[in-house]
Order: structure tokens, then sequence, then C-alpha cells
């Protein structure tokens, strides 16, 4: 739940993109990340795949003004607004980025190449019609960053009852590793957020880590059907909050710009 999705990065650098606080040059390498190369495909009035830079100027030119995330989960369709062709291709990529001004969104299909050892991650977007519509689920900061708040608490106290140490200092020094291997490459959120954005993101980047950690069977001493069933509903719901606040972190900017 550290790791940043891809979805995640061009909403925000397309963003900062589209309200002049980046160039093109700097915006691009940030979408792409570690990944090889992306390319978007589908764009009204181009036959075949384009580079990411010349497809971000084409969608200005369309008229889109911002981007919005979607994170789906099945029975969850967090950030869209359909048709159901594109919530599909959305939810089985788990991501998708809903445009601001023109009724289009992407969804990111990832191919891997190269030999063992030396992988690399090709991205194609493929742009297509959404419905303009408000998008699923998707919390305001405040009432993101107090969900947030009372659903650790509530997990916390769950987890502890069901001797799950997934809230004690085992999980606790995963969590501090899980973070320090992300850090170095990582950057929250980009230019021109409000800080509150970040803290949000943040939050439920390390209430998503913290679920993962206690998922894992290594961390809890519970380990009969029954247990494991148990700790699932409490954290199911924890996992949701989690990724309800990474949307309205990252549509944050955009929905800062439309109050205005």
């Amino acid at each position: 739940m550290l790791d940043e999705p891809r979805s995640g990065r061009l909403t925000a650098w397309g963003n900062a993109l589209f309200a002049g606080v980046v160039p093109p040059d700097d915006a691009a390498p940030r979408i792409v990340g570690g990944d090889a190369v992306h390319r978007v495909a589908g764009l009204p009035g181009e036959s075949g795949e384009v580079g990411l830079t010349l497809a971000l100027g084409r969608l200005r030119a369309l008229g889109v003004r911002g981007l919005r995330l979607a994170l789906p989960a099945p029975g969850h369709p967090l950030g869209l607004s359909g048709p159901p062709e594109f919530n599909a291709l959305a939810l089985d990529a788990g991501e998708a980025v809903v445009a601001v001004g023109a009724a289009l969104g992407l969804v990111p299909e990832v191919s891997e190449a190269g030999p063992e050892g030396d992988v690399y991650s090709e991205v194609v977007w493929r742009c297509l019609p959404v419905r303009e519509a408000p998008p699923a689920d998707v919390p305001s900061l405040g009432e993101a960053e107090r969900e947030l708040a009372e659903a650790m608490r509530e997990a916390v106290e769950a987890l502890t009852r069901l001797d799950v140490a997934g809230s004690g200092p085992v999980a606790e020094a995963a969590l501090e590793a899980y973070r320090a291997r992300a850090e170095a490459s990582r950057r929250l959120l980009a230019p021109g957020y409000p800080p509150r954005a970040v803290r949000v993101l943040e939050l439920a980047q390390r209430v998503g880590a913290l679920v993962d950690i206690a998922y894992g069977p290594e961390h809890g001493g519970a380990v009969s059907a029954g247990a494991m069933a148990a700790r699932v509903e409490v954290l199911r719901p924890v996992e949701r909050t989690a990724r309800r606040a990474k949307v309205a972190a990252y549509n944050a900017y955009v929905e800062e710009r439309e109050r205005r």
C-alpha cells in the first residue's frame, strides 16, 4: 500500500501540468517513474499509440483541465462513473484515471519484457469514453481524515482482542523497514497540492501498510480458519477506508480548483 499506483502518478503530475505548475519535460518522467515507457492508445484524433508528452498535450487541447484517480475493487467502484465497459477494464486493472473537462478515461495496461533479472515494464494507457457524472464514493479530504483516524483506532482495538500482532512492535518494525525501502525514490503527490492532501495520503498509506502486515500470518498469533475470518472481517473496512482516503488525496487538486 506504500507503492504509488501508476494512475496516481498520472493524476498528480497531470494535474500539476494542466495547472501550469510544472512543464511537460518534468511531468512525463515523474509519471513514467521506474517503467521503461508509457504510451497512450485510443486518443481522439490519433490513429495509433502516441507518446505520453504528446498525449498530455492532446488531452489539454480536447478540453481536459484536470484528472481524477479511481481505485476500484470488487463490489466497490471507487472513483468511477461508468459506463460499464470502462468500469470493467478499470476494475480488472484495479485503477484508472478519469478526465475533468472531457468525457474520457484512461486505464493502464502493463506488460513486462526483458531477460530474467533485467525485466522492465511498459505501459499502454487505453483511452476510452466515460460517463460525465460524479465519481462513486469519494469523500472530501476532511471526511477521509476523520474516517482514517476512527478506522485505525477501531482496527487496533479489534486486532488486539484477536491477538494479532499487526498493532504491536513487530508490525511497527516491519512498517518502518517497508517505508525505508520506498522513501529513497518516492515523492508524495506533485507541486501545488495542498499540505492536507499530502498528510491524508501519508496516513492512508500507513494504514494500508499496517493492514497488509496484519494480514500476514507471520505477524499474527491467530492462525485458525475462524480467527483468520475474524481478522479479515476487521481489516476489510479499514482497507476500504484507506483506499477512499488515497483517492480523496489525489483528487484534492481538482476538487479545490473546481470550488474556486
